[in-house]
């Protein structure tokens, strides 16, 4: 899939514009909060969150920014990806 990015936000529409995917992690002082993750219905089951999250933890790590996991299926993908708890900060 292919990911779109933006201050705070990484997303994936189709060719109509309708969102399909979405991971949205303000930064506030160096410190990146994953508040919310969207997958589309038509995409469930086939890793796009995992993928979504990926991205942001990758791109927060290039930049130094901490991450605190505060949406439900962040909080689990560092629980299942626990090599990765080297970005997160405190909430």
């Amino acid at each position: 899939m292919d990911f779109q990015y933006e201050k705070g936000r990484i997303f994936a529409e189709d060719a109509t514009g309708k969102l399909l995917a979405e991971i949205t992690f303000p930064v506030t002082d160096g410190v990146a909060v994953i508040d919310h993750t969207f997958v589309d219905d038509s995409l469930r089951g086939q890793g796009v969150a995992d993928q979504l999250v990926t991205a942001a933890v990758t791109q927060l790590r290039s930049q130094g920014v901490r991450v605190v996991p505060v949406c439900s299926y962040a909080q689990r993908w560092f629980s299942t990806h626990p090599g990765q708890s080297d970005v997160l900060g405190k909430s």
